[in-house]
Formats: structure tokens, C-alpha cells, sequence
């Protein structure tokens, strides 16, 4: 037997001769980390093939010391034998579990089957079901990969003082953690012996407002280097200044109007398609989204790959859709209501304006009466998932992770739900084919023909995808905007300055982010810690990161990846194919002593995988 402390005094061992702690200077003498005190994990025994797992919560504490980094040598880090893991230790994980396997766990629905690591550089997923999207959801920062010993010594809620790994971070990125002032700003430094490209600065401050108009100033009066979620007014002021540059960031949330194809008189698709080409979209968006938000083109933003495949959406032509409209038996419209939420969304800032905005259109255009009927948003959601929703109805829908099957099968696809009413084989069966395999040719073929049937079909119409905007001062070289909101800071030079500046809306909630879903604690984690994939810089396209390549077999449901070889932590520890199983397990088994952090929900895995395993009962 062998025990999780075991493995974990092992990987720690891993190290350069002399690691040290650093303040992003070329000058500052290092000094030898202290010892780690012991964790719980040793309670936690498996077998040989143990793979582990972690998290942590966040303390309210003050500045953050900076994490041990190794001092560059000529000479390669010993380094213990390695010995291979697999998660979960026992076997396979239950896919498809039929019931509860006792009173006091819950079905597992995960899915997940095994992670294994048979050799330093080789680690295998092991799937329940294919998974096309696998690249899209490791890429997250959710699931970059951590040192085993780290987790060890910093996710441990018996020792004196708390928890710190969501305030601290031993990551493989461009940048380490050099300082948090809680309330102020976090302060990153260069990784001077990181992998990959090196930061093009020494230093990447990040410090908040929630005031639009007083980040704009800031970014004026150079104060500060770049600026995210530029306002209308803000727009204007940054277009009209030569010392600043507006870069839009591309649209990821969709708004459109629904109908259902069971209920008269939308079960005509003519009378759908006369509503679609009835409409100004272009005008709507520009009266009630507001700057950031463009006429969608089709339902899934081009932002994401295969989105934009096939014929775009009709133009408008009123005298055309009157026409059609006449032809399906309603020359002179007919009755109806527009169903929608008060609650503002991302993709609907302000749902009453344009509720009011399509009423005038529909009247004005096509002889429509619409009676606009505000609903609670909680009953809202249930009615249209059941498919009770008679009229025509405004919604929307986030990313999920960037890819086209969370869009499209989510709405289109056999398990969607009935908001549309009957599916529509020939979009099912194209999306089954696009989700079953990774060939970009094949997949572009079966979104081409999935859109133009979308098209054909009418089940909804979409209006627009709602965006922001950043905004950098003119010398910041290599700029750029992520849709994602990841933007890569390492790749950005701010002139002749030794800084990057950049002002966001909000303080991050953690670090350790496995266990955070908020937009900018996410931001903060990319640029310190790293996953198998990362995500292009200013696209949603996953490229390689700690991984050099991951492929899936013919079915889609195991995928291999092989690791790189050069990859130190910031303290010095060398990655190997055990972090990888830790960092995952640690997420997974909702039982393993360091399934732990600021909060523990682990929002990310349990969405983007289906569940956890041990998952306890619910409660009555």
C-alpha cells in the first residue's frame, strides 16, 4: 500500500538545487523556501495506482509573499522514479449508473470512467461518452494543472491559520503571484525561467473599479494601460482620442425570438419566415443593445469555429414578409403576445425596450398585434424548457465553453428541450454528425448543413450577439481583445514602460480556479497557471499548452495526451503526468480530502463533465 504522503514527498523532492524567492528583479539574492508542514492527505491511503485530488478556501487575508522560484541552472533537477497513477485507484469510475449506489451518495451522472498516467509524459481520459468538445473544456483556466505537493502542503483545513491556495499560486505560466493587496491590486511578475515565449514585460499589475466612466479617465490621464468594459460614452471618448485605441471583443452570448412549432399560428413556417424577414434586426439592435452587440448572422457567433458555416440570416424585407405572411392565411396578421423576462441578461441588457421595439415593428411591418406579457424570470425559464410558452418569446444563450455543440445541440439538437416544440430530423442528424467526429472538414460539412436547415426551419430567429469592449493606451504593442475575456497579458508590450497597467470592473474572488466561475478571477489565473490546453489569444480556438498534443480515438471517448518535458513550477517542482491526474481527481471525488477550496462547488467540472463521483445525497 501506499499512501498519498508518500507520493507527494516524491513529487516535492522534484526540484532544482537552489530554489528561492524572487521579486521579478535580475538582482535580488534568493533564499531557500521553508519546510511545508503536513497535511491531511495522509489519512487518505490507496493503492498503488493512487492518483490524488485538491482545493482550498479563501481567507480574508493581507499581502500575499510571493511564491519560492528556482534559480536557473545548466544542470537538469534530480528526479525520483516515477510512478505511474490512475484515478479513481479501485477501478473504473460507474458510468451510467442506474440508482444510487446507497442512502447516502447520489447517482453518479459524470462523465468521466478513468484518468490514468502510465508513464511522465503520457496521460489517458478515459470518457463515459465521446466528447468532441474535450479540447474546448481542458483549455479552461478552471482546469490548469497544479504540483502535487503543493496541493499537499496548501489545501489542508486543519491547519493553523487556514487555507491559502486560493491566495496563492504555484502555477507554470509566463507570470507568477508577487503580491496581493486585497483591495488594491495584484502584482505579477515576469517567470524568468518559464517554458515557453517570456513575458514581453516585467510586470503585470491588475487593479479594479466598477465605475465605466472612471475607468476611461484613468486610461486618459495614463494612469493606466488598458481598460475593460468600455460603455457607449466611453466608446465615443476612446475613438475620438489618437493616444488610445477601442478594441471590440467579440460577442458570445446570442439573443433571439422563439417560437413554437406546435402552437397556431407558428406551426406554419412560412408564417416564422415571414416574421424573420419582417423584422429590422439592424435597427433593433442599434435602438436598444447599444455598443458592443452586432446583428447576429446566424445562431452561433463566428467567434466560435463552424458558428458561421452556411447561407447568413435573411435580410429584411418587409413588403416580401407581408407577402408570405398573406400567402399563409393572414393577410391581415393575427393576434399574439411577446413573452419575455424582466430580468436583465447578458445577451438582453434591457428586455422591456425591446419587447416594445418588436411590438411597433410587428404592428407597423407586418399587421401583427402583439401584447407584451412580462413573466417572472424563474416561471419563464420553466415554461419555455417545458415547452408551454404560446406566443412569441425573447431568450438567449451564454457560451458554456466555446464550442458549437453548446450552442446547437443545447437548443437543436435530440436532448434539447421542447422550447421550440417537435425537433426537426434533418437538424438533429446533422448535428449528431458534427459532434462525432474531430475532422474539421467533416465537422464544417455537418454545421453547414445543420445552419442551412436552422435557416429553413425558422424555430427561432437570432437577433444579435451581445459584446463589449476594451480599450488600450496607442503604444501598447500586440494588444488585443479575448472573446473569452482571457486575455494574454505576456504577449502585450507597453511601450517603453517595464509595466502593464490593466484596470478591470472587480477584485477576483480566488486564485485557485477549479473552484471559481467569476470572469475576472479567471483572467488573473490564466496568466499564472497553465492547463493541458489553453485558448489562442484573441480567438476560442484551444492550442497546446503543458500538453503538446491530445488526440481521441475513432469514438471519441478516450483521449491521450503527450506532455512536455520542460515545464518547472514556479517554485522549481518539475511537471510530470501525475500532476495532471492529482489536479483532475482533486475536482472529481466530491470525497477526497482535498476536494476543497474557497467555496468547494467546483461549478466548472460538475457542469462541464457531468458530476461528481461520491457525490453525496441530496438532502430532504
Amino acid at each position: 500500500m501506499l499512501g498519498f504522503r508518500t507520493l507527494a514527498r516524491a513529487r516535492s523532492a522534484r526540484r532544482v538545487s537552489d530554489p528561492g524567492q524572487h521579486d521579478g528583479s535580475t538582482s535580488e539574492p534568493l533564499s531557500r523556501p521553508r519546510a511545508r508542514p503536513p497535511g491531511p492527505a495522509a489519512r487518505f491511503i490507496v493503492a498503488a495506482l493512487l492518483v490524488a485530488s485538491c482545493g482550498a478556501t479563501v481567507q480574508p487575508s493581507q499581502t500575499v509573499v510571493p511564491t519560492a522560484r528556482p534559480t536557473p541552472t545548466a544542470a537538469a533537477p534530480s528526479q525520483d522514479a516515477f510512478v505511474a497513477t490512475a484515478y479513481p485507484p479501485g477501478g473504473d469510475a460507474p458510468c451510467d449508473q442506474k440508482k444510487a449506489p446507497d442512502a447516502t451518495h447520489a447517482r453518479y451522472t459524470g462523465n468521466l470512467r478513468r484518468i490514468s498516467a502510465p508513464e511522465p509524459a503520457t496521460v489517458v481520459f478515459e470518457l463515459c461518452r465521446p466528447d468532441v468538445a474535450f479540447l474546448a473544456k481542458v483549455a479552461d483556466p478552471a482546469f490548469a494543472i497544479n504540483d502535487s505537493a503543493w496541493l499537499e502542503a496548501h489545501v489542508d483545513p486543519d491547519r493553523a491559520g487556514g487555507q491559502r491556495i486560493s491566495t496563492e499560486v504555484n502555477g507554470t505560466g509566463p507570470y507568477r503571484l508577487e503580491r496581493w493587496d486585497h483591495g488594491i491590486e495584484l502584482s505579477l511578475a515576469r517567470n524568468e525561467a518559464y517554458w515557453g515565449t517570456p513575458a514581453r514585460n516585467e510586470r503585470l499589475i491588475v487593479r479594479w473599479r466598477d465605475n465605466a466612466a472612471q475607468r476611461v479617465v484613468e486610461l486618459q490621464g495614463a494612469t493606466v494601460d488598458g481598460i475593460d468594459e468600455v460603455d457607449a460614452t466611453g466608446a465615443t471618448t476612446v475613438g475620438d482620442d489618437v493616444s488610445m485605441q477601442l478594441l471590440p471583443r467579440a460577442g458570445l452570448e446570442t439573443f433571439y425570438v422563439g417560437f413554437n412549432n406546435t402552437v397556431k399560428p407558428f406551426d406554419d413556417d412560412r408564417v416564422r419566415r415571414a416574421i424573420a424577414m419582417g423584422i429590422d434586426r439592424a435597427g433593433l439592435v442599434q435602438r436598444t443593445l447599444g455598443t458592443g452587440s452586432e446583428v447576429a448572422s446566424h445562431y452561433t457567433p463566428c467567434a466560435i469555429a463552424y458558428g458561421c458555416t452556411g447561407a447568413p440570416w435573411y435580410e429584411f424585407d418587409a413588403l416580401l414578409a407581408k407577402e408570405m405572411l398573406a400567402s399563409a392565411g393572414h393577410p391581415d396578421g393575427f393576434d399574439t403576445t411577446i413573452q419575455y423576462s424582466a430580468t436583465p441578461r447578458p445577451w438582453l441588457p434591457d428586455p422591456a425596450a425591446v419587447a416594445l421595439d418588436l411590438q411597433t415593428q410587428l404592428l407597423d411591418n407586418l399587421g401583427i398585434r402583439a401584447e407584451l406579457q412580462e413573466i417572472p424570470e424563474a416561471t419563464f425559464i420553466e415554461e419555455a424548457r417545458a415547452g408551454r410558452l404560446d406566443g412569441i418569446h425573447l431568450s438567449g444563450q451564454g457560451p458554456g465553453y466555446p464550442d458549437i455543440t453548446t450552442y446547437l445541440d443545447a437548443r437543436f439538437g435530440s436532448g434539447a428541450s421542447d422550447e421550440f416544440g417537435k425537433k426537426w430530423t434533418d437538424i438533429t442528424k446533422a448535428l449528431t454528425g458534427g459532434r462525432a467526429t474531430v475532422t474539421p472538414g467533416a465537422r464544417e460539412a455537418a454545421y453547414k448543413t445543420a445552419n442551412d436547415a436552422i435557416r429553413a426551419h425558422v424555430p427561432m430567429i437570432p437577433l444579435a450577439w451581445t459584446g463589449s469592449s476594451t480599450a488600450y493606451r496607442a503604444d501598447v504593442e500586440g494588444a488585443a481583445a479575448s472573446p473569452l475575456r482571457l486575455e494574454r497579458f505576456a504577449a502585450m508590450r507597453s511601450g517603453d514602460r517595464r509595466q502593464l497597467v490593466w484596470l478591470t470592473t472587480a477584485e477576483p474572488l480566488g486564485l485557485y480556479c477549479p473552484d471559481e466561475t467569476d470572469p475576472i478571477s479567471g483572467l488573473v489565473c490564466a496568466q499564472l497557471s497553465e492547463g493541458l490546453y489553453g485558448y489562442e489569444p484573441a480567438t476560442t480556438t484551444p492550442t497546446p499548452s503543458l500538453a503538446r498534443s491530445c488526440t481521441p480515438d475513432t469514438e471519441l471517448t478516450t483521449w491521450t495526451c503527450t506532455l512536455r518535458t520542460d515545464v518547472r513550477f514556479h517554485d522549481g517542482a518539475t511537471f510530470d503526468a501525475a500532476d495532471v491526474v492529482l489536479s483532475y481527481a482533486v475536482q472529481w471525488d466530491a470525497e477526497h480530502p482535498l476536494h476543497d477550496g474557497r467555496e468547494g462547488a467546483f461549478g466548472r467540472f460538475a457542469a462541464w463533465f457531468g458530476g461528481f463521483l461520491d457525490q453525496p445525497a441530496a438532502t430532504p
